[in-house]
């Protein structure tokens, strides 16, 4: 039994979007928050937004599997990573960082580069899973 419907897509597509977007707002609560998490390794900050955005380029990535989708979304997470420095300007309790902008693209271009088809499609195992209980 396949995971995926006839036309290619997950069968749980829905669900793994709405988790996709709860990671999303999650990057956006994290990236204002007064107490963000704080990761005890030189430069933990930067390994903070070079992990967050790869994770959301790679769940994405496991839902749209073309080349123009996943620009379309390289481009949108771009955007929010640019997009919450200069939000970050708002409060007293966070910085700006050009460095961060540069550590969420880095994320995301490895998020990009360990997706399928180069990787497994997790989701789809995750369903394949599910199928055979």
């Amino acid at each position: 039994m396949t995971s995926s419907s006839a036309n290619g897509r997950l069968r749980l597509h829905t669900l793994w979007l709405w988790i996709g977007w709860a990671l999303v707002l999650s990057v956006v609560y994290l990236s204002l928050t007064p107490q963000p998490i704080f990761i005890p390794v030189e430069q933990g900050d930067k390994v903070g937004h070079l992990a967050a955005y790869a994770a959301l380029m790679l769940w994405f990535a496991q839902l749209y599997s073309s080349a123009n989708r996943r620009l379309t979304l390289a481009g949108a997470f771009l955007a929010l990573g640019i997009g919450m420095e200069f939000a970050q300007l708002l409060t007293d309790t966070r910085t700006f960082e050009i460095a961060d902008m540069l550590a969420d693209g880095v994320g995301v271009a490895i998020g990009w580069l360990v997706a399928p088809p180069r990787t497994i499609n997790f989701l789809s195992r995750v369903e394949a899973a599910l199928s055979q209980m």
